[in-house]
């Protein structure tokens, strides 16, 4: 069943919303579960990122504030999916970033071999439309663990790991540009990075400062970001009218 395009372009908007929706996602999840109970928290996280994926399937084109919903709902639900494996089950934050990469890779896998193609340019059926989600999904979990792992486990913190992923960031867009690499490749490499990357510097902002953190609060980080995508999502809105 052939359906008009799901997915925006990729401009420099698509990756300024992308980064803030990660930084948005980590510190609305940690400010939910410290303020309601955290079983409570992920149950309406669950059910916030269902209605969105929904709405999002429902319409037949791409509508800029339905698919960046369904991704902050993905990148609250994604961080809570993390945690709850770390904080709920005591899974080190090195076996859930393991876990959560092979997991991404079998999806890869999987939509190749149906598809024959993983470019996002190409999402204009339902099939390629439930792979591409369950792929945002996997890389919200994934960015989450890997960006926990290196701020505690490795004890890099906050600042320095966001620093450390902000270069990581950097190195597929020099790839493609500079050496003309795989275009889908690249993609989707920035697209793991730009996980860790945001959520570092929100809970750097956010977090307190007995752990690292300036202390701000992540309730005021996260309706500032709240603000922020709200903003550039409306902008790119009205362009596009």
């Amino acid at each position: 069943m052939n359906i008009l395009k799901k997915v925006p372009e990729v401009t420099i908007f698509f990756w300024i919303i992308k980064l803030l929706t990660t930084a948005m996602g980590e510190v609305t999840s940690d400010y939910l579960v410290q303020k309601i109970d955290p079983i409570i928290a992920v149950g309406l996280g669950g059910v916030g990122l269902l209605i969105a994926l929904v709405l999002q399937f429902v319409v037949k084109k791409y509508i800029p504030w339905v698919y960046w919903l369904a991704v902050v709902m993905v990148a609250i639900f994604g961080t809570m999916a993390a945690d709850v494996l770390h904080v709920g089950f005591g899974i080190p934050y090195l076996i859930s970033s393991i876990f959560f990469a092979l997991s991404l890779a079998v999806i890869f896998v999987v939509w190749y071999s149906v598809e024959k193609t993983l470019s996002i340019h190409s999402i204009y059926t339902v099939r390629r439309e439930l792979f591409y989600w369950a792929t945002i999904i996997t890389t919200f979990a994934l960015g989450t663990a890997v960006g926990d792992m290196t701020a505690t486990t490795l004890h890099l913190g906050y600042f320095t790991s966001g620093v450390l992923f902000a270069i990581l960031f950097a190195l597929p867009a020099i790839g493609y540009f500079s050496l003309r690499l795989n275009e889908v490749a690249m993609f989707w490499i920035a697209y793991i990075l730009t996980r860790p990357f945001g959520a570092s510097f929100a809970d750097w902002v956010g977090k307190p400062q007995s752990v690292g953190g300036m202390g701000i609060g992540t309730g005021v980080v996260s309706l500032f970001l709240g603000v922020l995508i709200a903003v550039f999502v409306g902008y790119i809105s009205y362009k596009r009218k």
